[in-house]
C-alpha cells in the first residue's frame, strides 16, 4: 500500500464528477496539475479544507476550474492522505485528469480498493467494510437501514461482545487445564455453562435473524410456477413493468429461470419465472423443470398460475408435482387469462384449485380465499396480488440499532460456531475432560474469527494475568 491510487468516484450523467486520490503522495501528485487561485499551495494547507483553482494538464492549457478538497491522514476514509477533485462532468475532462494523475505517478484503483485500505488501516472492521457495498446496493428502505446499522458498527459491537465472552470462556478453560492438578478453582462447571448459555443465546438470535436479513437484502424470493403456456412470463413482465421474459404462444418457451426484482410497498421481492411443468421427453426442457422445482423449494412465496383452458386431469398432474414442494410456503393460486373465459367456468376452475390444494398441498400456508382470477396481459387482479405479496412477506420493521445478519458468509461462520458451542455445552453437561471441551471451543473460535478476527494466544495470556493475578 505504498503507492497512491485514484479513481472516478461518481457515475456518469451528472453535472459534477469527483476524482478521489488516496496515498502518501496524493497531495503531491495533485499539486503537479492544480494551481490555487489564491493563497497557499496545497502542501501547506490545513487538513479538511477546500481550495478553488485551475487544472492544467499542459503548462499552457487550462483544462477546467475545479474545487480540491484535501484531507490528511489519519482522519480520512482510508486512513491515508486523501484528495478529492470536483470537476465538471465531461468525459473528456475526467479522462484527461485521470491521465495527468497517472503521469504524475498515481495508478488506477482496483474495485473496492479504497474501502480495502480503510480496513487494512484499521478505520473499519471487515463487517463494516462489507456494509459499504450493501449500502450502495440497497434497493429498499429496510435494506438501506440494515446496511446503515451495520456501517455504524451495531453488528461489529454485537460481535465484539460475543468475542469478549469467547475470550473469557477460553481463559477459564485454559486455567482449568493448566491448574487441573492443583488445589485451585477459578470457575466451576455451573459458571462455565452459564457463559456458554449466554454465547449460545446470542449466536442463535443472530443466525435466526438471517432469514429476515437475507430477504431484506436480496428480496423475498417468489416462484412463479405452473404448466406450460399458463402465462408465467407474461405475469413476470407485468409485475416488473418491463419486457424481461420472452412471451410466446408456443409451449415450453421458458427453458431456464428468469429473475427480476421489484419493490412493492417498501419490500423488495425477487420474482423467478420458471419453466412450465409437464411431462416431456425433451432433455433440455426436463432440466428446466428440475430447476423450476428447485427454485420453488428455495422460495418463500409460491404463485401457482393456472390456465383456465386446462381440464381437471391436467391441473391434477401439475398439482401433484408443484404442491408437495410448497410445504411451509405461502401459496396463491392465480387463474390467468380471465379475459378469455366465462365467469361460470372461472368459478369451476377455482373450485378445482381449492380441492387440489386440500388434496396435494399438505402443510402449505394457504387460505381458501388465496385463489382468484387475473389477466396478466391486461394487469387485472394484480393489485390484489401485490397486497397478498406484502401481507405474505410479513417482514418485521427494521429500526436503528437492530442487529440482523444479511451476509451469507457471516451466517455460515456463525452457524458453525453455534454448533461448536453446543458441543462445548454437551461436554460440560457430560463431565468430559477439559481437553475435549477445549477442542470444540477452539473450533468455535476459529469459525467466528472469520468475522471478528482471530483470538490470539497473547490475548488469552493477557486476560489471564490481568484478571487473576496468580501469586502476584
Amino acid at each position: 500500500m505504498n503507492d497512491t491510487i485514484c479513481a472516478l468516484a461518481t457515475p456518469q450523467g451528472g453535472a459534477i464528477s469527483i476524482i478521489r486520490i488516496s496515498g502518501a503522495k496524493a497531495i503531491e501528485y495533485t499539486s503537479q496539475i492544480f494551481t490555487p487561485r489564491r493563497g497557499l499551495p496545497l502542501a501547506e494547507r490545513k487538513s479538511h479544507t477546500a481550495v478553488f483553482g485551475d487544472v492544467c494538464v499542459t503548462p499552457c492549457e487550462l483544462l477546467d476550474e475545479v474545487l480540491v478538497t484535501i484531507m490528511r491522514a489519519p482522519y480520512t476514509y482510508t486512513g491515508e492522505d486523501v484528495v478529492e477533485i470536483s470537476c465538471h462532468a465531461s468525459t473528456y475532462i475526467t479522462q484527461q485528469l485521470m491521465l495527468a494523475l497517472f503521469a504524475a505517478g498515481a495508478r488506477q484503483a482496483d474495485p473496492g480498493e479504497f474501502t480495502m485500505r480503510a480496513f487494512l488501516n484499521g478505520k473499519m472492521d471487515l463487517s463494516r467494510a462489507e456494509a459499504v457495498a450493501d449500502l450502495i446496493a440497497s434497493s429498499s428502505k429496510a435494506s438501506h437501514r440494515l446496511a446503515m446499522n451495520q456501517l455504524k458498527g451495531d453488528f461489529s459491537n454485537e460481535l465484539g461482545n460475543l468475542r469478549d465472552k469467547l475470550l473469557k470462556l477460553t481463559t477459564l478453560m485454559e486455567l482449568e487445564l493448566d491448574f487441573s492438578e492443583e488445589d485451585v478453582e477459578f470457575a466451576d462447571r455451573t459458571q462455565l455453562m452459564q457463559l456458554c448459555d449466554d454465547i449460545d443465546r446470542v449466536m442463535t438470535r443472530l443466525t435466526d435473524s438471517f432469514a429476515v436479513g437475507n430477504a431484506v437484502k436480496n428480496g423475498v424470493p417468489v416462484a412463479i410456477v405452473g404448466e406450460t403456456n399458463a402465462g408465467k412470463s407474461t405475469l413476470l413482465n407485468a409485475l416488473l413493468r418491463e419486457e424481461r421474459a420472452i412471451v410466446s404462444d408456443i409451449s415450453g418457451t421458458t427453458r431456464d429461470t428468469i429473475e427480476g426484482m421489484m419493490n412493492i410497498g417498501g419490500t423488495a421481492f425477487r420474482f423467478v419465472d420458471t419453466a412450465g411443468v409437464r411431462e416431456t421427453q425433451d432433455i433440455v426442457e426436463r432440466i428446466g423443470i428440475e430447476r423450476a422445482l428447485e427454485q420453488l423449494k428455495k422460495s418463500s412465496i409460491a404463485l401457482w398460475l393456472v390456465d383456465p383452458a386446462a381440464d381437471y386431469t391436467q391441473m391434477e398432474i401439475t398439482a401433484k408435482k408443484i404442491l408437495p414442494e410448497c410445504k411451509d410456503k405461502k401459496l396463491a393460486v392465480l387463474i390467468n387469462k380471465s379475459d378469455t373465459v366465462r365467469n361460470e367456468h372461472l368459478a369451476q376452475v377455482m373450485e378445482w384449485g381449492r380441492n387440489l390444494v386440500a388434496e396435494c398441498g399438505e402443510d402449505v400456508v394457504w387460505d381458501s380465499d388465496d385463489i382468484w382470477a387475473i389477466s396478466a396481459r391486461y394487469r387485472s387482479g394484480l393489485d390484489r396480488l401485490e397486497e397478498f405479496l406484502v401481507r405474505s412477506a410479513a417482514l418485521p420493521s427494521i429500526s436503528s440499532g437492530d442487529v440482523v445478519v444479511t451476509n451469507v458468509r457471516h451466517y455460515e461462520a456463525l452457524a458453525r460456531a453455534l454448533a461448536n458451542i453446543k458441543e462445548v455445552k454437551q461436554g460440560l453437561e457430560l463431565g468430559l475432560s477439559g481437553d475435549l471441551v477445549s477442542e470444540h471451543l477452539r473450533a468455535a473460535i476459529n469459525n467466528l474469527s472469520e468475522i471478528v478476527g482471530e483470538v490470539t494466544n497473547d490475548e488469552v495470556l493477557g486476560n489471564i494475568f490481568a484478571n487473576f493475578c496468580i501469586g502476584k
